[in-house]
């Protein structure tokens, strides 16, 4: 499975524990930013990102800011989006299985890194249903 992830500086040492985690359970990963704890702005690895995920680039994107908000809302900005910010994994697997979410979001200062770890593998994992979902979604893009 090839995997993006980005961050601003509040979401930064979960990612690259994320990072690692990704590749011990053989994922390919694509580090999109920022690369260190100073202070910069979310829409600089967000829109890279975001957009390398609606061009299937990547079978999904993660992103990890302070709350978790601006970073998700930057990549919803996108048609082919489906960002859902997920602070449990029972939140994650609810946004695969009836929004068929293509990019987690994750509020780095709301949740432990073990959650993180577990809301990760439930979104990897978990399967979109389809059916009613699918006419639901099909409504989402602005046309």
């Amino acid at each position: 499975m090839k995997i993006a992830i980005a961050c601003d500086h509040a979401g930064f040492q979960y990612k690259n524990q994320l990072v690692e985690f990704f590749t011990q359970m053989g994922h390919e990963v694509k580090d999109f930013g920022c690369h260190s704890e100073d202070s910069m702005d979310y829409p600089d690895t967000a829109h890279p990102l975001a957009k390398a995920v609606e061009n299937k680039e990547f079978n999904f994107g993660f992103t990890i800011c302070g709350s978790g908000n601006g970073i998700t809302m930057t990549a919803n900005k996108y048609q082919g989006i489906r960002a859902a910010l997920c602070w449990t994994a029972e939140i994650a697997e609810l946004a695969r299985l009836h929004n068929n979410a293509n990019i987690c979001g994750m509020p780095a200062r709301f949740i432990s890194y073990e959650e993180a770890q577990a809301i990760a593998k439930t979104f990897i994992s978990t399967d979109f249903e389809g059916g009613r979902h699918q006419t639901r979604i099909d409504k989402i893009p602005v046309r």
